[in-house]
């Protein structure tokens, strides 16, 4: 079927939908996979007899892996296509969380996770690669309500690993059935997913170009290349704002609530519960809203509420208000991270995927970075004034939402 064919008709024809469905699927899988890890953790640091030190050094290994092996996607996506890559790698990384009851010590658990890592960099760039191909079919935002999709698999995988963990399910067996589970799920999606190669969608004669970008051509090939590179230095900034403040969610907001607040171990918890809800609301109804307002609006407007929210949270440290900043914050940013891979793979010029690849290293790296940089600051100064690096993420993205564009993303 000619691209022409998938966009001639005002509705998507059946196979987009089949495949924008499938490609959710993908990103569901992939939310889910490792998700039913991390409630295991505990166990596995007893069975180890681990230190909090030794397992943070371990636990370390996951972005290590993800940023090493990051920026090998691109290649395999233009020698595999993004399909295969995506779905066939969900096999792959299930495979690999088999391995995690077998590890008899930290380094080797490390290892583990340092494969995981890999594995879920080059799958995360093929599937938002293969989620854009199915969004410029349907002539409109998707890719946000996919991000959606991998929140609602990750909420979905932790309840697992946690009822997993509460009924004292061996973690093999658990882990056996996730992974036969999600394996089946996306090698029946791989059958439904776009076919030919990554770029045939693109009507001839087109350009989904980027203006910014677009307008460097008749300069020269070196302005063109200098803009191209800024472009996404900055769209990789704006992906780097987007973790950092997730990670904010994650990582220290049960800490900050429990140790600065005094706050129970089950209010503390509601922090990354607030946060995660925010996020995966923004993310469902966020195609509607940037459809509407474009990707600039929306993305400088939530960097506003994310530093507001937050601001003011930190301002006045109280339980209610501290929930209230951390869900403001998920908010905020929940339509960041797909704005900035989108406007990464519009830029022209660039091979496949290589644009989203390079934004979702330098993404990774702000993951890497975030942890040990709030770290120092929260143990010289304070993690109330750590946290002040969330404020600092959504004013950085409100100045460099400009690099976005107010377009219908066809």
């Amino acid at each position: 079927m000619s691209p022409a064919t998938f966009v001639s008709s005002s509705t998507p024809v059946r196979q987009v939908r089949l495949a924008r469905a499938a490609v959710a699927a993908v990103f569901l899988t992939n939310g889910a996979l490792f998700a039913n890890v991390v409630p295991r953790y505990p166990q596995i640091k007893a069975e180890l007899g681990l230190s909090n030190a030794v397992l943070g050094t371990a636990l370390a290994a996951l972005p290590l892996g993800a940023l090493l092996a990051g920026l090998l996607a691109a290649g395999a996506i233009r020698r595999f296509r993004s399909s295969r890559v995506a779905a066939l790698g969900i096999v792959l990384l299930a495979a690999a969380t088999l391995t995690v009851p077998f590890a008899p010590n930290w380094v080797a658990f490390a290892a583990v996770l340092f494969v995981v890592g890999a594995l879920d960099a080059v799958i995360d760039v093929a599937q938002n690669a293969h989620g854009l191909r199915v969004q410029r079919l349907y002539g409109r935002s998707i890719l946000n309500s996919l991000h959606g999709v991998w929140s609602v698999g990750a909420v979905l995988g932790g309840l697992m690993g946690s009822a997993a963990a509460g009924l004292r399910v061996p973690l093999t067996v658990h882990l056996s059935v996730s992974a036969a589970l999600f394996s089946v799920v996306a090698l029946v999606a791989y059958r439904f997913l776009l076919p030919g190669p990554d770029g045939s969608e693109r009507l001839p004669g087109t350009d989904a170009a980027h203006p910014a970008a677009l307008s460097t051509r008749r300069p020269g090939r070196r302005v063109f290349v200098g803009v191209t590179v800024r472009m996404l230095a900055a769209l990789g900034v704006l992906a780097a704002c987007g973790a950092l403040v997730e990670d904010a969610g994650a990582s220290w907001g049960a800490i900050y609530l429990s140790g600065d607040l005094r706050a129970d171990a089950a209010t503390a918890g509601l922090a990354f519960v607030a946060f995660q809800c925010a996020m995966t609301a923004g993310r469902l109804t966020g195609d509607r809203v940037v459809d509407r307002f474009g990707q600039r609006t929306v993305a400088r407007a939530g960097g506003i509420l994310a530093a507001a929210g937050m601001g003011a949270a930190l301002a006045l440290p109280f339980v209610g208000t501290t929930l209230a900043g951390f869900a403001l914050a998920g908010l905020g940013v929940a339509t960041l991270v797909p704005a900035a891979m989108h406007a990464a793979d519009e830029l022209p010029g660039l091979p496949a995927g290589t644009g989203l690849t390079i934004v979702s290293w330098l993404l990774r790296g702000g993951s890497l970075l975030s942890p040990p940089l709030v770290g120092l600051v929260a143990d010289h100064i304070s993690l109330r004034a750590g946290l002040l690096s969330v404020v600092l993420a959504g004013a950085t993205t409100a100045v460099l939402a400009r690099v976005l564009v107010n377009r219908a993303p066809a």
